[in-house]
């Protein structure tokens, strides 16, 4: 045998099955082998020792290991030789070194070195969830764990790109098929194993990523828009009394229902202080002063914030610790006073504002105490988020930041449950790490880190259509943290749930109509009726050909319509808010219907698109109602729903530079695209958000 320990160089794709004895490797490598129809590398060392065996009933020694090595390596060469595109190895001079490591406590240096440079596209490591099988040569089923687990160190510690393999035969076979194809797709397509792996191991598919580079390349389609949605054009305007009837027929109904408040809560505080960091980093108090550094920056927000500081909420507990921090506080000169303010109110040791998530930050000062948004929700959940005593109330969370999230529910919790006598039911989500998008530089190519590891980014608030559709329950509010108020919880409760009664009304026609058809119980003349509804309750036309459908094909069309999840959305006069709007969109089929549209979706350099946006009268102000069920009570896929062509090219800085990320379409933008949508004019008083730390200073955020 030639004493050689050089692999052949290849562009065939090669696979190594690495693992303990008895867990299926060379099982699945038989299975490859026949279904990519080419070879595939036996474990030399079987025949070897059976050999050694049966001659004299001799067992593996550590002298057997360069020997088993060489000829490992020789068999690898010679079927690579043979192999169509694909070769697959049983096993490798890694499980070799690994199997010397164990049994003998060294491994020769020629054998080691040899293992970390052999190359491999992918390592399946197979797992040891299959029954153990007795051969002359094997050792014993003991100690199973532990042995796998020195085999998963070492392609960690190796730096080898793999991916585990559990399951039976069969599913085995399907998983690495999948693997093996897209891997496949990912070489094609100029990412390395370690690429590939990273992106399979957060659960993206590798066709996804290929969506999101086309979408890099030829950016996202603008919407059409066709007029914005007004008053009695797209826009539900009540009147008072309309709302207290629509309320009133909620809580006629309400314990029918199985209610659920969700919130989105999922992002840290960054944005709310970006003027208060960047301020911290770029002055210097030696060099100039606040009032010199506000000029030369034109910073208004600064001095807003500079100007009403005594009227935060937080403003007490952090000039309590300046003064124990800086015994001789009250000496300082007032730009130094409002500088260490500033610092500690950032400080990772001490307040770190910026780095929490809105959720726990103090937003309303009261007589007793300070509360934080969750209390607010709390508050705001027992008024009109609950149906026979109970209220659920839903948080889409960052994993960092749960414990500082159930930590503040703890402290509020039982206090409000005992003061309403409303049972509170709290559940937490995260956002899907599938869902992330690869981030690109100027030219294109993948961004790394400095350990040249891809760099991901969340794909957007509309990465939680995915937690949404994994809630059971029949009627949904939806609204943002940072949208609470210390003042008026009775009118806010008012338009909620008029918004929750208009919901249930739509659904109570939709349902019937649905109902019937099942039956076969419309005839011509309900026929009508149902399209003057669905025209004038959810603003749908059908299209001009209809009428030349015959009567089951329109029966057919009115059911695909009608079922559907719904949503009742309240909105705002504009008052130069930044975010989406309603309006009439024109989709590639042709047919109009109402949307939430973000600026960045419009074609601003489309004059006439612009007009129409800059005539738009309402704000999107995310004050949702929704019904996730049909009318079998059966949950919808809402991931059916989305327009995928609806999403957003965004620029990120990393490191300095500008780089590209994918978010996927808006929570309430295109993953609702395709609901029944009903548009509601709703007060300003429904609206507070907390967008910068200074809109705390703004009246519905202030004692009374």
């Amino acid at each position: 045998m030639e004493k050689n320990l050089r692999q052949q160089k290849t562009t065939i794709i090669k696979i190594a099955l690495f693992g303990p004895e008895s867990t299926g490797k060379t099982t699945l490598a038989k299975q490859l082998a026949d279904y990519y129809k080419t070879k595939w590398v036996p474990e030399f060392a079987r025949d070897y020792l059976q050999e050694k065996w049966e001659e004299n009933k001799h067992i593996c020694v550590a002298d057997d290991m360069m020997p088993i090595a060489y000829g490992q390596t020789a068999l690898e060469n010679k079927k690579l030789e043979i192999a169509n595109k694909y070769l697959f190895c049983d096993t490798n001079l890694m499980v070799t070194k690994v199997f010397s490591e164990m049994y003998y406590g060294f491994c020769d240096p020629l054998l080691h070195e040899a293992a970390l440079k052999h190359e491999y596209d992918l390592f399946f490591l197979t797992d040891i969830d299959v029954p153990w099988e007795k051969d002359d040569i094997r050792d014993t089923p003991e100690g199973r764990e532990t042995v796998f687990s020195v085999f998963k160190q070492t392609l960690i510690d190796t730096k080898k790109p793999f991916i585990t393999l559990s399951g039976n035969k069969k599913s085995r076979l399907k998983k690495a098929v999948s693997i093996i194809n897209d891997l496949a797709l990912a070489k094609e397509n100029g990412f390395s194993s370690e690429d590939f792996v990273q992106i399979y191991n957060r659960g993206i598919s590798f066709e996804t990523i290929l969506k999101q580079l086309k979408n890099f390349e030829k950016g996202i389609a603008k919407s059409n828009l066709i007029r914005p949605a007004t008053i009695n054009d797209g826009i539900l305007s009540l009147s008072e009394d309309q709302f207290q009837q629509k309320a009133l027929f909620f809580d006629e109904q309400k314990d029918k229902f199985k209610i659920k408040k969700f919130v989105p809560a999922s992002g840290a505080a960054t944005r709310m202080y970006k003027f208060l960091t960047a301020f911290v980093n770029d002055f210097d108090i030696k060099k100039e002063t606040i009032n010199a550094y506000i000029n030369r920056k034109n910073d208004k927000e600064l001095a807003i914030f500079i100007v009403g500081m005594e009227k935060f909420p937080f403003f007490e507990t952090v000039d309590k610790k300046l003064r124990e921090i800086y015994p001789d506080f009250e000496t300082l000169e007032r730009d130094y006073k409002n500088y260490y303010f500033i610092k500690l109110l950032l400080s990772p040791d001490y307040f770190n504002s910026a780095n929490k998530p809105k959720a726990v930050l103090p937003f309303h000062l009261y007589k007793t105490h300070i509360a934080n948004p969750i209390e607010e929700h709390f508050n705001e959940c027992v008024h009109y988020a609950s149906s026979k005593n109970v209220s659920n109330l839903h948080f889409t969370v960052s994993e960092i930041h749960q414990e500082l999230f159930e930590k503040a529910v703890r402290e509020v919790k039982e206090k409000i449950e005992k003061h309403s006598g409303i049972t509170i039911n709290i559940g937490y989500s995260y956002q899907n790490r599938s869902t992330d998008s690869i981030t690109i530089d100027a030219e294109n190519k993948l961004v790394k880190d400095k350990n040249g590891d891809l760099i991901f980014r969340p794909g957007g608030h509309g990465a939680l259509i995915e937690n949404l559709n994994n809630l059971d329950s029949d009627l949904i509010f939806i609204k943002n943290i940072d949208n609470v108020i210390q003042n008026h919880i009775d009118k806010i409760t008012l338009y909620k749930k008029a918004l929750a009664g208009v919901l249930i009304e739509v659904q109570q026609k939709v349902f019937e109509c649905l109902d019937s058809i099942d039956r076969h119980e419309i005839k011509e003349e309900q026929l009508e009726d149902i399209l003057v509804f669905a025209k004038e309750k959810l603003n749908i036309k059908m299209s001009d050909d209809f009428n030349k459908f015959t009567f089951e094909n329109k029966i057919n069309k009115i059911k695909e319509i009608l079922n559907r999840p719904i949503r009742v959305c309240g909105m705002v006069k504009n008052e130069g808010e930044p975010g989406g709007g309603p309006f009439w969109v024109m989709n590639d089929q042709g047919n109009a219907s109402l949307q939430i549209v973000e600026t960045s979706q419009v074609d601003l350099a489309n004059k006439k698109q612009l007009a129409i946006l800059t005539e738009s009268t309402h704000f999107n102000p995310v004050d949702l109602v929704c019904s996730i069920k049909n009318y079998k009570s059966e949950n919808f896929n809402l991931l059916n729903f989305v327009d995928q062509n609806a999403g957003f090219i965004v620029e990120k800085s990393v490191e300095g530079k500008t780089v590209r990320s994918y978010e996927l379409p808006g929570l309430w933008n295109g993953s609702m695209a395709n609901w029944l949508t009903v548009f509601v004019a709703v007060p300003l008083i429904t609206f507070n958000p907390v967008k910068t730390v200074n809109d705390l200073l703004k009246a519905a955020h202030q004692p009374q």
